[in-house]
């Protein structure tokens, strides 16, 4: 089980090295993310994107553009299409978003005849290790799926699930978020929450534990299972958290990067491939860290 950053580059360095493709990858932070991995041999990109502007940019950070595999295409929309016909085709093993937007790449993942489609729900995912807590917290879905009803919600918890073996977890707790642990049918996410604890044999199957609605303090903190009296096997000790809707998750895990200085990677699941995702604003460790994620996944799934 890896239960924080260090311990996944590790792994990751012990692994095959897993080939990257890389679409529109004339971004600065990305580019140092893929030259450090590339250093640490965690893998073999492939860079999709304007040559001329990849180029200088490896120019202004004495980056050897010669190490490198680069494929010309200046076009945004097309970069997309090229990085993920190089995973389609097996030719590279994972993907990653350069400079562009979400909305562009996934675009060309989901074509139906030339993207990565497969029967799964895209949904995104987020690891983040913080001081206050002893291992990874893996967070979905504030990424993606908007206002997911109670399919999508098993379909997200079931990617989220992958990632969390892949990273070696055997036994794994997952806490879907609500306000409070009482079923309300006023309150459509404790509804939901109820919903998905009761497909016990489901879970079990994938030796998981899911507990819901449970409010978030009781997910990660066995304090406040005891002051409250909460008796759940998962109380306090969560790997997932399952939120109701996309702005918990993206509130929640914003507050994770910059209120509590944690750390943090993403992955986008449900295609054939991990695709490596992270916001424009994110630093070039949490790309890194991203693409460690995406590589170990890639290998395990």
């Amino acid at each position: 089980m890896i239960k924080n950053f260090n311990e996944l580059l590790s792994e990751v360095k012990r692994n095959k090295t897993m080939r990257l493709a890389v679409a529109a990858a004339q971004d600065k932070d990305v580019l140092e993310a893929v030259n450090s991995a590339m250093d640490m041999k965690l893998i073999e990109p492939i860079l999709v994107g304007d040559e001329v502007v990849i180029k200088n940019i490896m120019s202004d950070m004495n980056i050897s553009a010669d190490d490198f595999k680069i494929i010309n295409e200046p076009d945004l929309i097309q970069s997309a299409k090229t990085a993920v016909s190089l995973v389609r085709e097996g030719k590279a093993d994972f993907l990653m978003k350069g400079l562009l937007q979400t909305a562009d790449i996934m675009r060309a993942v989901l074509d139906k005849e030339n993207g990565l489609r497969t029967d799964s729900l895209i949904s995104h995912v987020m690891v983040y290790q913080t001081a206050s807590y002893p291992k990874l917290i893996y967070l979905t879905d504030g990424g993606i799926n908007i206002a997911p009803d109670l399919e999508q919600k098993v379909k997200i918890l079931e990617n989220a699930i992958l990632v969390c073996k892949a990273m070696g977890l055997d036994r794994i707790y997952t806490a879907v978020l609500a306000g409070a642990e009482t079923v309300n049918p006023k309150i459509p996410a404790t509804v939901d929450a109820n919903a998905l604890t009761n497909m016990k044999d489901k879970w079990d199957a994938m030796n998981t534990v899911v507990e819901g609605p449970v409010a978030l303090d009781l997910a990660i903190s066995k304090q406040a299972c005891e002051h409250k009296a909460y008796k759940g096997e998962g109380g306090g000790k969560a790997d997932i958290l399952l939120v109701p809707y996309y702005e918990v998750g993206n509130a929640l895990g914003k507050s994770l990067t910059y209120f509590a200085d944690s750390k943090s990677a993403g992955v986008i699941m449900g295609a054939k491939t991990p695709i490596v995702l992270t916001s424009r604003a994110d630093t070039s460790e949490t790309k890194l860290l991203s693409i460690a994620l995406g590589s170990i996944i890639a290998k395990n799934i």
